[in-house]
């Protein structure tokens, strides 16, 4: 008796909560938010330093991705031939149907690039069979839209940061061998206190 009066108090109190303090989201009018580390469906980034896309269409995702939900073609890049960009080709053409697309993420892991993302889109359901099939400005919308979203940084740079970040640590410590480099004698302490007048 009494452990059925507690469960009605317990269920008659988080009732009175949930009037105050409503719980349910009024979606699809307010969005749902995601978490950072939440993948959605893969989107194609853009370098702002060259405006241009970070994707040479190497190939190595398409090769990589387990339904082949992926296809893409390269050109040559004009902005090489100019001086201002560093890549020689450049993406011509890529298509994604998002409908195969198994959100694996394996694209991104193998992509050499810092050209492919999982974004944070997953609410693109249409009444066609085709209507999932994104096309290059698309997957560069939805890329560009993560990106300044996210304050996104290619992995590729911050990786240098952090070794730069690692050097500028490691680099106080060699500055008594340089010291000695110049004609000083650099003695550990313990030595010196051994050699002494007086020591152990």
């Amino acid at each position: 008796m009494l452990n059925s009066v507690k469960g009605m108090w317990l269920t008659f109190v988080s009732t009175i909560s949930g009037l105050r303090n409503p719980v349910t989201r009024q979606y699809p009018t307010v969005p749902t938010p995601v978490q950072p580390r939440f993948m959605g469906f893969p989107a194609l980034t853009w370098d702002h330093k060259v405006e241009e896309p970070f994707c040479t269409a190497c190939m190595v995702c398409i090769r990589h991705c387990p339904t082949q939900c992926m296809s893409a073609t390269m050109k040559d890049n004009p902005l090489h031939q100019d001086g201002q960009s560093p890549r020689r080709k450049i993406v011509d053409e890529f298509e994604i149907n998002l409908n195969r697309c198994i959100l694996c993420g394996i694209c991104v892991e193998v992509c050499n690039f810092d050209a492919i993302v999982m974004s944070h889109e997953h609410e693109m359901s249409t009444y066609e069979r085709n209507g999932d099939r994104v096309d290059l400005p698309a997957l560069l919308k939805i890329g560009m839209k993560y990106q300044e979203g996210t304050g996104w940084i290619p992995p590729s740079e911050l990786e240098k940061r952090q070794k730069g970040a690692v050097a500028a640590t490691a680099s106080p410590a060699k500055e008594p061998t340089a010291a000695a480099g110049a004609g000083e004698a650099v003695v550990p302490a313990d030595k010196a206190s051994a050699a002494a007048p007086g020591g152990g």
